[in-house]
């Protein structure tokens, strides 16, 4: 590929990323949690339920392992099971606080320098299960330390995000087997 068509590309995906961002859906202002313990929240998840995007697209067995890296922010593994043809698949992020450590705000990335928010809403239990808001209406994951959540909770979770804006109906319940 030549250099012209290199900086074409490049720029035509900046501007991209700009105009998104500038239409994207709203970012909802509901506060996050503000007693966070984050030694309580490290381990593993499984994800219930979640507003489906490219990297999660027919996966199945979907888990988020966090845990303390040294220099003090989170690594994050989320892994998951391709549905089409059983094979694994994996990615390894970085978490950050956005502010306090007992605020569960946070900036996640798996690309580079590229953050987006993870924004833990709810937490039910001994930390046994989440509502997580991404920076904007488009993402969401109801997780649970099993593989099921009480159809209450459920309930809640789901009057809570629809309150604040998501489309819960777009919600894709994740398979666990």
């Amino acid at each position: 590929m030549n250099k012209k068509k290199s900086l074409f590309l490049l720029t035509a995906a900046a501007a991209g990323a700009v105009i998104y961002n500038i239409w994207r859906p709203v970012k909802s202002d509901l506060p996050v949690i503000q007693d966070f313990d984050l030694e309580k929240y490290l381990g593993e998840w499984y994800e219930i339920a979640r507003l489906d995007f490219f990297w999660e697209k027919g996966l199945k067995n979907v888990r988020a392992h966090y845990s303390l890296n040294e220099d003090g922010s989170i690594k994050v593994i989320n892994s998951g099971i391709k549905i089409k043809d059983n094979t694994p698949k994996e990615s390894t992020g970085k978490a950050k606080f956005v502010g306090l450590p007992n605020e569960g705000a946070l900036k996640v990335s798996f690309f580079g320098p590229f953050y987006s928010g993870y924004n833990i809403m709810h937490i039910a239990g001994d930390y046994e299960y989440a509502l997580v808001f991404g920076e904007n209406l488009d993402y969401m994951w109801i997780l649970s330390r099993t593989k099921t959540i009480t159809p209450e909770l459920q309930a809640k979770y789901l009057e809570y995000a629809k309150s604040a804006g998501y489309n819960t109906d777009a919600l894709v319940w994740t398979i666990q087997e």
